[in-house]
């Protein structure tokens, strides 16, 4: 699977570049700063399209969730590798840019200011990558013995709500998260969250159960408690992260409401 790291390699890097300058190009009055920002959310959204399309393909055609086959299951994970470290500095980048028109702290260098501003405000989604590349990549590639193709398969439908995400924070550049669009693609980051990374974990129980005629309240019982326990420790930043997105949402709701009054 070597041309799939090249390739991841080349693509993500590639297409951040790509996409970074044409945003250049075509708002010149925006910063190095936003062109980066805005370059990153279209890659991430463009591989959250390409993992959830092959989680689709993968759950649709594994019929016997434990030993069916995908070669999409296998091949999919060599591209992340690839493309979380490349998010991982383009996260860091982003920071970079912001931290290098702003005086640097007394004492501190330019790269260590922007690496503190890093830690301080993505520590949870540096955690995220680092969990992934350093825990369940080696799982999925080396440990499952080729079995869970579906349920690898579920884990990549996950990034569904993903482009919703990335579009709104785009609209915010854009300052239009006073329009129509921004509220109707708030709805479906909710919806698409809710579904795709809270329902997922019930789905991939009940998919189980159904399969091996257990009732769904008795199938944690009846499957490895590292899979219990990974499949908790995936799912509680999931809440924490679905729990920031209602109180957002919350806010924009309310603060739509009191304008109407006024």
């Amino acid at each position: 699977m070597w041309h799939v790291l090249l390739g991841g390699s080349l693509l993500f890097p590639g297409l951040y570049l790509l996409c970074s300058r044409c945003a250049r190009w075509a708002l010149p009055a925006w910063s190095e700063a936003d062109c980066s920002l805005i370059g990153a959310r279209i890659v991430s959204s463009i591989q959250a399209i390409l993992a959830a399309v092959s989680g689709i393909l993968i759950i649709t055609s594994c019929k016997d969730v434990k030993f069916d086959r995908h070669w999409l299951a296998t091949s999919y994970i060599w591209l992340i590798i690839p493309y979380m470290v490349y998010d991982t500095y383009a996260m860091y980048l982003r920071h970079w840019y912001r931290c290098q028109n702003k005086q640097t702290l007394a004492g501190k260098d330019h790269f260590a200011t922007a690496m503190d501003s890093f830690l301080r405000k993505d520590f949870l989604m540096l955690v995220h990558h680092t969990a992934i590349l350093t825990i369940l990549v080696p799982i999925a590639l080396f440990f499952r013995r080729d079995i869970g193709d579906f349920f690898v398969g579920c884990l990549y439908v996950a990034e569904m709500s993903t482009p919703f995400v990335s579009l709104g924070k785009v609209l915010i550049q854009l300052k239009l998260q006073n329009s129509l669009l921004y509220k109707v693609n708030g709805a479906l980051v909710l919806i698409t969250f809710f579904l795709c990374r809270i329902l997922l974990f019930p789905f991939m129980y009940n998919a189980y159960g159904q399969q091996y005629g257990i009732p769904f309240y008795k199938v944690p019982f009846y499957i490895p408690l590292q899979c219990n326990v990974i499949n908790a420790s995936m799912m509680a930043p999931q809440i924490y992260w679905f729990w920031l997105i209602c109180k957002k949402a919350l806010r924009l709701y309310t603060s739509s409401l009191s304008s109407k009054d006024r």
